[in-house]
């Protein structure tokens, strides 16, 4: 019971939001995203990629649902958005967990995670197409270098693949489908809640799913004997990676901005590296090692992080 009032608190903006619960926030959400790399390779082990989203999503939408409920907030979609949400919903999270869990389902969870990490990278280009937002230096400059540490990670010494070539486009299919998501995703954030755009899109991915884990999966499916690391796995993807993170995120974005929060995303690849290595045994080589910071590098290029981070407090920092 006292979980429950604690999650209603959150999602009420009861909470306090001194700096450093703030900032908490977030290190969890990016904590949680980045251990999802490894929940889901476990997974895979039971389960094919499309199904597992499936069942993520089934336990994301209960336990959102929930939340909801605890806010005492009424379930509102007005009819002229359910196009819009049907839309967002298909690149996410229908098309983009099919990128990024075909692609993990091939790749390794630490490639897998800088590919992901590129998304911020691209966005401006993204904004400059669709809302004619200018492009600046830095952003081309950023641009180069995460590329050049996407290629290091996944380039063998005589330039061949070092990782599946089906893999690589599964995961860059994901940021594609990631870069459309946000286009969409900020002209409903005008009018709902993240949790509520959240649950309903979660609902819709169901539906989206069903049909892909019918055929394809199927007959996969009734050949499953699941265990406790299975349940495990999939309810801590549900819960925590699909559901606890983006409220995290949501806290952090609400009293830092969207700007300063993202700088955290980069840190994502970082703790897959870490749990992979802790966890799987996964071996980080020094080419590894470099091409993740360099696309970390880039990232923080493109995004002006480091004078963000670096300049003197100004009255927005104060606020936080």
């Amino acid at each position: 019971m006292r979980l429950f009032n604690y999650l209603r608190q959150l999602i009420s903006n009861h909470l306090s939001t001194s700096p450093i619960k703030v900032h908490i926030y977030v290190l969890l959400a990016m904590l949680l995203w980045g251990f999802s790399y490894i929940w889901s390779k476990i997974v895979f082990e039971y389960l094919e990629p499309a199904t597992t989203v499936f069942f993520r999503l089934i336990i994301s939408v209960v336990f959102l649902t929930m939340l909801h409920l605890l806010t005492r907030r009424k379930f509102h979609l007005a009819s002229s958005d359910i196009p819009l949400f049907l839309l967002s919903a298909c690149f996410n999270p229908f098309l983009y967990f099919l990128g990024e869990n075909f692609g993990l389902s091939l790749v390794s969870p630490t490639i897998s995670a800088v590919i992901i990490a590129t998304i911020p990278v691209f966005m401006p280009i993204v904004a400059f197409v669709f809302l004619r937002e200018r492009l600046k230096v830095h952003n081309f400059i950023g641009l180069a270098i995460s590329f050049g540490g996407v290629l290091v990670m996944v380039l063998r010494a005589d330039l061949s693949l070092s990782a599946s070539p089906l893999g690589l486009l599964f995961l860059f299919g994901a940021v594609a489908s990631a870069l459309v998501y946000g286009i969409l995703l900020k002209k409903l954030t005008h009018k709902y809640s993240p949790l509520f755009i959240i649950l309903v899109q979660n609902i819709v991915g169901i539906f989206y799913f069903l049909p892909v884990v019918l055929y394809f999966e199927g007959s996969a499916l009734c050949h499953i004997q699941p265990d406790s690391r299975l349940l495990i796995s999939v309810a801590a993807l549900g819960i925590f990676a699909s559901s606890l993170a983006y409220v995290f995120f949501a806290k952090a974005v609400q009293s830092m901005g969207i700007a300063r929060t993202n700088i955290y995303a980069n840190l994502i690849p970082v703790f897959t590296a870490i749990f992979s290595f802790l966890i799987i045994g996964e071996v980080i080589s020094t080419g590894k090692f470099i091409g993740m910071a360099l696309v970390i590098f880039g990232v923080l290029i493109s995004q002006n992080s480091f004078r963000t981070l670096f300049r003197k407090k100004t009255t927005g920092l104060k606020a936080v």
